[in-house]
């Protein structure tokens, strides 16, 4: 099975061209304000209830502003037919950095004003303190997460894996396998258990030969499952359905600090990315938006938001108050994907690449890998 799949995408190349509401909240206007909820898509699980915690709730106290929050999974489609049609529920979205440069690009998103962000608490300007690329035309970095691989410590009792190439070894540790089913993380892995060196990556996958390589390495994995929420790959590596997923590191961290769950995370590899706030075209409250990302993005805010999950903050003044788990009382900062311990085989993703190549990219991956694996004759 496994040759006739890797053949069938050789020979698919070979053809080819170069939701709801913060708990206590309403969606009625508020008396305070005048202003109605501010609607925030993000991406739920983990990730959403550490965001109600440090972020949302906060900022409706501050200004009486409600804040409603919607399911997001990613993607462009919903937000070109809403702006098409002007009429657009959203005020606020929380991206990756790719997906909003390519929504920028096509007359999407909002501009940010330029002195959108607060200075650091001791003065410093808020494009001094942000780290390199933070600042886009229609988005602000307002975190840096990591798509890792992470596995059940008790399916590989001899020997744990160690390297990215050890997700496509399924001989040393056999087991199903959990990928995303997109083509960004997948093909950087795909190259890299082959050796190709980080600088190199990109350029080759601007090839065929680069595509070729990467979509036969995937389609050499047995027994592979595609997930596209956030919370699906911890569900199946709980369960036992899969050995080895691809996910979120905070997703990860989460279910190990409150589930108590029997896995751990394979930092080799890991590609960081972006995390960003973007204000959609035609949004109802725009004014409230840009009033809410200046005070989610303050150096505080950044550091609370650590206290609940990690993910690597934007600021430099923000990680100098990582602290603790609010719950669990753990070391944060070892568990970031930008700590000096995590970071030494970490890949930064070229959101650039994407934005330029997401539709063509997307499309060839499509037509490379089945949804499901085929069964056996």
């Amino acid at each position: 099975m496994r040759a006739r799949r890797i053949l069938a995408v050789m020979a698919l190349l070979s053809g080819l061209a170069a939701g709801g509401m913060a708990p206590g909240q309403t969606g009625q206007t508020s008396p305070a304000t005048g202003t109605g909820p501010l609607t925030v898509l993000s991406w739920g699980g983990a990730y959403e209830r550490a965001q109600r915690r440090a972020l949302f709730a906060p900022f409706t106290e501050a200004t009486g502003i409600p804040v409603a929050v919607e399911r997001y999974d990613g993607g462009l489609e919903a937000l070109r037919r809403a702006v098409a049609e002007r009429d657009v529920p959203w005020d606020v979205i929380d991206m990756t950095r790719s997906e909003a440069m390519a929504a920028c690009e096509a007359g999407l998103l909002e501009p940010l004003p330029a002195d959108l962000a607060a200075p650091a608490p001791d003065g410093t300007p808020a494009e001094r303190d942000f780290i390199d690329g933070a600042f886009g035309d229609c988005s602000l970095t307002h975190s840096v997460f990591a798509t890792v691989v992470a596995y059940r410590t008790d399916a590989f009792p001899g020997r744990r894996p160690t390297e990215i190439a050890d997700l496509f070894d399924q001989d040393r540790f056999p087991g199903p396998r959990a990928l995303q089913r997109t083509p960004s993380v997948n093909l950087e892995w795909a190259l890299l258990s082959y050796g190709v060196p980080r600088e190199e990556m990109y350029r080759l996958l601007s090839t065929r030969r680069g595509l070729s390589l990467a979509f036969a390495r995937l389609a050499g994995l047995e027994d592979l499952r595609w997930w596209e929420t956030g919370s699906t790959p911890v569900e199946l590596l709980l369960d036992g359905e899969v050995t080895m997923a691809s996910g979120y590191n905070g997703r990860f961290f989460d279910a190990m600090a409150h589930r108590d769950a029997p896995i751990a995370i394979l930092w080799d590899g890991q590609v960081q990315e972006h995390e960003v706030w973007a204000i959609p075209r035609h949004a109802p409250h725009a004014e409230a938006a840009r009033r809410f990302i200046r005070f989610a993005t303050a150096s505080k805010r950044q550091a609370a938001l650590t206290r609940y999950i990690p993910y690597g903050p934007s600021r430099h003044s923000a990680m100098q108050g990582v602290t603790t788990h609010a719950d669990s009382g753990v070391d944060m900062r070892l568990h970031l994907p930008t700590h000096p311990l995590n970071a030494g085989g970490a890949v930064i993703k070229d959101e650039a690449w994407y934005a330029r190549t997401r539709t063509r990219i997307g499309e060839l991956f499509r037509a490379a890998l089945p949804a499901e694996p085929p069964t056996e004759d």
